[in-house]
């Protein structure tokens, strides 16, 4: 079912790692934030599709705000009430930023969705090349778990960032950008593909010029094999994404911008 944080969140947390026609070795490791401002706000609505009917399924949040050293980015997604009885989701993400790499320090997941409760809380020693993760049900019954990990590595709300302060004039239809990403005790290696740019009609948006990014899919819990998802982000400074629609095990979802403040550009 729905697992509203995963589908605009983590937005490459299940791509697949397959090649495409240009790729790059690696994403750079340290990037400076050309893309948002202090007190950026963003939400999402979240549509759920059964049997060709969209039914209204919740909010995401994204909020940033920034100290002298860190950005600090919190995640909130939430069902609304009229969808709890089908399925409810509590979620909460934290992500503290190092400001001149856009490298993640710590990452807090906390979520609810249905059945699944999961808390994770991870520190990135840059120093010593040690994450420090403590994983578990809930917070009083997390394990201490211990990894070496590489230079470039970013956590499931970094990435969101990262991208977006992507070089404007690299982006091309065919570019493919390896990203690393660490959580439940796991590396993952994955890949953003461009696969077109030009104008599309985003639901309550009108046309907007956008980047479209449609990339395979790691099947799993929320998707199964075979599912794409497409992705439609702002062909600006900003690349604020508008829209994202997946296919999932039961159904498809569908995820709109609904509002947005404090951004490098305006989309309406």
């Amino acid at each position: 079912m729905i697992k509203t944080i995963h589908i605009i969140g983590a937005i490459i947390l299940y791509l697949s790692v397959n090649g495409y026609a240009q790729q790059m070795d690696q994403m750079p490791c340290e990037m400076e934030n050309a893309a948002f401002l202090e007190g950026e706000e963003l939400v999402y609505k979240v549509y759920y599709n059964w049997q060709f009917i969209w039914i209204p399924a919740g909010e995401v949040r994204f909020n940033l705000k920034e100290t002298e050293d860190t950005y600090e980015v919190e995640v909130k997604g939430s069902s609304y009430p009229s969808y709890d009885g089908f399925f409810q989701v509590n979620d909460y993400y934290a992500s503290s930023i190092d400001k001149e790499t856009m490298q993640p320090t710590k990452f807090i997941r906390d979520v609810e969705q249905g059945k699944y409760l999961r808390y994770d809380s991870i520190v990135f020693n840059r120093d010593d090349y040690v994450i420090k993760e403590y994983l578990g049900k809930y917070q009083h019954s997390t394990k201490e778990y211990n990894f070496e990990f590489q230079d470039c590595i970013q956590d499931m709300v970094s990435v969101f960032y990262l991208l977006r302060n992507y070089e404007d004039s690299n982006i091309e239809k065919g570019l493919t950008l390896p990203i690393n990403v660490f959580f439940d005790k796991e590396f993952y290696n994955l890949d953003v593909k461009v696969l077109d740019k030009g104008k599309r009609r985003i639901k309550g948006l009108g046309k907007q010029d956008v980047i479209h990014i449609s990339p395979q899919i790691v099947s799993g819990e929320v998707f199964k094999e075979g599912d794409e998802m497409n992705i439609w982000v702002s062909d600006n400074e900003s690349k604020i994404p508008l829209m994202i629609e997946s296919a999932v095990t039961v159904g498809s979802v569908k995820a709109v911008l609904i509002s947005h403040s404090n951004t490098k550009d305006q989309i309406f």
